[in-house]
């Protein structure tokens, strides 16, 4: 997966916008105002590019314990977040597609009713 499919893939989903809220270099999806993915687009150049994702806390202890790749989210709540390596070559495209959907979805769930609607 390279930084614009990551892009594109993040941009398809209901009401995703894009920012850059920390710097120029940090890349920030939300969803209804609300942050569900993030990296840092220096790193993606250097060849070490990461995705900061949002996830179950239980499912994020498992992923971690199953995967190299996945680490606790840099920068972020370590219970929260998981910070999703993509450049070690461990991870398949669709695991990645499918924590960022799960990303999307945490993050959605928490959302007020009235947005919830406008997301179904």
């Amino acid at each position: 997966m390279n930084i614009e499919d990551y892009r594109n893939y993040c941009l398809n989903k209901k009401e995703v916008t894009e920012h850059f809220p920390f710097d120029e270099d940090v890349l920030v999806f939300k969803v209804c105002n609300k942050m569900f993915a993030l990296a840092s687009l220096s790193k993606w150049e250097e060849g070490n590019g990461f995705i900061n994702l949002k996830c179950d806390p239980e499912y994020a202890e498992e992923l971690r314990e199953q995967y190299e790749s996945i680490k606790p989210g840099y920068h972020m709540h370590k219970q929260q977040w998981n910070s999703v390596y993509i450049h070690k070559g461990e991870l398949s495209t669709q695991l990645i597609l499918s924590l960022i959907d799960h990303s999307y979805d945490m993050v959605a769930k928490g959302l007020p009713k009235k947005l919830r609607d406008i997301l179904n």
